[in-house]
């Protein structure tokens, strides 16, 4: 069995948690059609690209490509939070609806 180091692993679980930062903001933009979420689902592609490209580079395994990758990902997950993004909670959800993104729907015009 071939080892696998453990900074891999985590940049593997960021390169994950882009993607689902990703996912979350595009359903929080199909339930409620805000602009904010809009560019962030869209911009989310390409950061999550920038994520898993990022894990690819970590693969290779030698220590400039571990850092380059962990680079990546961290850049990825922060060009992700500068995205802004309008007010979409009243208050009273629990974290449970607000980790998966379930917004409250709003009427289209």
């Amino acid at each position: 069995m071939s080892y696998i180091d453990p900074i891999v692993i985590i940049i593997a679980f960021g390169a994950v948690c882009v993607s689902f930062l990703w996912l979350r903001d595009a359903r929080i933009f199909v339930r409620t059609g805000k602009d904010g979420y809009r560019k962030a689902a869209y911009s989310g592609v390409l950061y999550s690209a920038l994520g898993w490209f990022g894990y690819a580079l970590a693969g290779f395994g030698e220590s400039t490509f571990l850092y380059l990758g962990m680079g990546c990902v961290l850049l990825a997950l922060y060009l992700q939070s500068r995205v802004k993004k309008e007010d979409v909670w009243i208050g009273n959800e629990s974290a449970w609806t607000r980790f998966i993104g379930s917004a409250p729907r709003q009427e289209r015009k």
